[in-house]
């Protein structure tokens, strides 16, 4: 049973009169579903982004509390969602993340690539390393999955840098340097 239906937001009706495009993958389209209320479009659009923020967030196999808010958070002001409903895209969006983050990971990059401006996968990487970011350090899995992420959305790597240089205080390879002693 899809995770939609089984929280009451796929209906029948609303599922036959919003027929997915070939190219959704299996994750977009129940997230999709779950915003029906949405324009299709905007709601493809969220869902893919929910997505990889939660992609992100999982890379270090940990979705912190702070993580999973500050998606919340992102999901609201960037989706224009109410409360409830930011919630419950993060939260599937978690939950298809970790459960088929193997083979959803590059065809949602992938769609997410398709689907948006240059401006909105910029804003998009931001929101990547504000996710990381959220517990006050970004581990190394979480900068190597956004950097992935950056080359499926097919920026630069001087986008990649430019946003990631605002973040460089929370680099966890760039905290503790060794002192001359632990050589």
């Amino acid at each position: 049973m899809a995770i939609w239906k089984f929280l009451g937001l796929e209906t029948l009706e609303s599922h036959a009169q919003k027929p997915s495009a070939p190219s959704d993958t299996e994750t977009v389209r129940k997230i999709v579903n779950a915003l029906n209320q949405v324009e299709p479009e905007r709601a493809r659009f969220m869902a893919a982004f929910a997505y990889l923020l939660s992609r992100v967030a999982h890379a270090d196999h940990n979705i912190s509390e702070e993580e999973s808010r500050a998606m919340e958070k992102i999901v609201m002001e960037h989706g224009q969602l109410p409360e409830e409903q930011a919630i419950l895209v993060v939260q599937m969006a978690k939950t298809q993340s970790i459960l088929f983050s193997g083979t959803e990971n590059f065809l949602v990059g992938r769609e997410f690539e398709k689907i948006s401006t240059r401006e909105q996968k910029l804003a998009l990487l931001d929101c990547l390393y504000s996710v990381s970011s959220a517990d006050r350090s970004i581990s190394v899995a979480e900068d190597n999955e956004i950097r992935k992420i950056s080359r499926e959305l097919k920026l630069s790597h001087q986008d990649y840098i430019s946003v990631r240089f605002g973040y460089r205080d929370h680099l966890s390879v760039l905290k503790n340097p060794l002192t001359p002693d632990e050589d």
